[in-house]
């Protein structure tokens, strides 16, 4: 079955305000007294004097960790294999990994993603301190460009919100950018509004393998998009309301970018749809065609999976660009539920036969690369 609704709603009060002290050192940092005498943030995963593996590193922005900052315990992380174990709490930061960083893991401890949350607010329209704007991808509070990464009991959130900031019109704001190949995550939350979950690669000619089990996304335009070969399997995706808008569509929840060559782009498997909207205000999926890649094919499967009434199940397809029409792309869909999964126009939804749908599966998409194995 799909995991539980993981929310409230992204708001900038749904998170605390204090901002995590940063720190770099290479040196582990010792716990303070009064630290000392708090219990172990950490729980089942041990402690900075009682390590899983000499290449563990914990993160506590109370002090009880290595380091108090996401960012500098990856930056002491150099090389492969390192897990980071981030204690509850709130990391207002920005965090890179970039590929020299392979195989790494990160865990929260306690078990509930709601308790550790990575958030920042940039937009794609936030003005940058050297000149300029930050742009789709540099608006990412998370980036993972190396392969073999993996999430564990984790929300990554971008609470920029367009009320705050009316003059501003780039209004994607990331959460997570994911281009690395072999990248899982289970149990996890991505929160956001425009552009929350990026599922990409690192160039055109890599057909990055990323994995999403049991997770929890919500968002408005696009929030979930990209041109990875992605499997969502038992996740929940949540669109929000748009009190900005009078009326429908208030937004998209898919939006792949696959690349021609790709034989494979998003498959999402036994997983929900719901809503905040209004009934068929939102639209399941259009097409991305960016302008860095004009000959891409967008590929979606979406099967076995329960759409809610917040879907317009009339059309729940539409163009992002009137050059390259939805019906021109890999859109399919096979045994999905609800009221947002009538078929009630003929050529509206294609679906999948059976013969189709054996091979519409995660063992297919991800080949030799097995990460629900060990997963749950």
């Amino acid at each position: 079955m799909p995991s539980p609704r993981l929310r409230p709603p992204l708001t900038r009060r749904g998170f605390l305000t204090a901002t995590a002290a940063t720190g770099a050192a290479l040196a582990l940092a010792p716990a303070s007294a009064q630290a000392a005498a708090r219990p172990c943030p950490f729980g089942r995963y041990g402690s900075p004097s009682a390590r899983l593996t000499p290449r563990t590193l914990y993160v506590d922005r109370s002090g009880q960790g290595d380091f108090t900052t996401v960012q500098a315990a990856v930056t002491a992380a150099s090389g492969s294999g390192w897990t980071l174990v981030i204690a509850p709490g709130t990391y207002r930061e920005t965090v890179a990994v970039d590929v020299t960083r392979t195989e790494m893991t990160w865990l929260g401890a306690g078990g509930d993603p709601r308790g550790v949350v990575i958030v920042y607010d940039n937009a794609a329209g936030t003005p940058k301190p050297g000149g300029g704007t930050y742009g789709t991808t540099g608006s990412a509070t998370t980036l993972v460009q190396a392969d073999g990464f993996t999430a564990r009991d984790l929300t990554f959130a971008n609470d920029w919100l367009r009320a705050d900031h009316p003059g501003i019109s780039g209004t994607q704001a990331v959460a997570i950018k994911v281009q690395g190949d072999r990248s899982a995550f289970h149990h996890c939350r991505f929160l956001g509004h425009q552009d929350t979950l990026y599922a990409d690669s690192m160039a055109l000619g890599t057909f990055a393998r990323q994995y999403f089990s049991r997770c929890y996304a919500e968002g408005d335009v696009d929030f979930v998009f990209g041109r990875a070969t992605a499997v969502y399997e038992d996740c929940h995706f949540h669109t929000l309301t748009r009190p900005d808008l009078g009326g429908a569509p208030y937004g998209f929840v898919f939006a792949p970018s696959t690349a021609r060559a790709n034989p494979r782009g998003y498959l999402v498997t036994r997983s929900r749809v719901t809503s905040d909207a209004p009934d068929a205000y939102y639209k399941l999926a259009r097409p991305w065609v960016p302008s860095s890649d004009p000959t891409a094919h967008p590929s979606l499967t979406v099967r076995d999976t329960h759409l809610g009434p917040g879907i317009d199940a009339v059309a729940p397809y539409t163009n992002m660009s009137d050059s390259y029409p939805w019906q021109h792309q890999r859109f399919a869909e096979y045994r999905n539920t609800g009221p947002g999964a009538a078929v009630t126009v003929p050529g509206n939804r294609p679906q999948l036969t059976a013969a189709q749908a054996r091979s519409a599966t995660r063992e297919t998409y991800l080949g030799d690369w097995k990460p629900w194995k060990k997963g749950r």
